[in-house]
């Protein structure tokens, strides 16, 4: 019973390890998705100053609070 008890908690972790590497991959295709969305967006043409005061007044206001004064 107790080696039964062992194999199952092995079994369980190599799942939650599998588990943990799919959700790091699916992760690293976001961020991908993200970058290619940005790298297509008028954001690209941006100097690197206006870039920079648009991504603070992002962080001041809030990304929410952003889309709604944009809308």
């Amino acid at each position: 019973m107790a080696g039964s008890l062992e194999s199952e908690r092995k079994a369980i972790e190599a799942e939650e390890s599998r588990l943990a590497e799919r959700r790091k991959r699916l992760q690293e295709r976001e961020q991908s998705e993200r970058q290619k969305l940005i790298g297509k967006s008028i954001l690209m043409r941006a100097s690197e100053e206006q870039l920079d005061t648009v991504l603070k007044r992002i962080k001041a206001l809030g990304l929410d609070e952003t889309i709604k004064r944009l809308a």
